[in-house]
């Protein structure tokens, strides 16, 4: 596995549970701000890893569902799976193009 790989899945994690912390407090009340950060990390890890967007997607996004539908029964947080997808497809997108030689 390469080296930027890896600091892109990790990088997608840690911004992810960040993202679901900020979410999950009870004087939040912006999930379009918290949509856009996950799509905003998912496309900057999904550039960096260059391969498996789906797993970035996933290490980005699940972590708003999962506290959703574990502590608060909200089954509708799978939504935020949707930009996750969104982003690291897109980030993957540009760098294909991008080292195209």
């Amino acid at each position: 596995m390469r080296k930027s790989f890896t600091l892109s899945v990790l990088f997608a994690v840690v911004f992810g549970i960040a993202i679901a912390w900020i979410d999950s407090q009870p004087n939040w009340d912006d999930s379009g701000i918290s949509t856009f950060l996950v799509l905003l990390v998912s496309m900057l890890a999904g550039y960096m890893a260059e391969s498996k967007p789906w797993l970035i997607a996933l290490a980005v996004g699940i972590w708003i569902p999962i506290y959703g539908i574990i502590l608060v029964q909200n089954f509708g947080s799978l939504l935020a799976l949707l930009p996750g997808f969104i982003g690291a497809y897109t980030g993957w997108w540009i760098a294909k193009i991008l080292t195209v030689e």
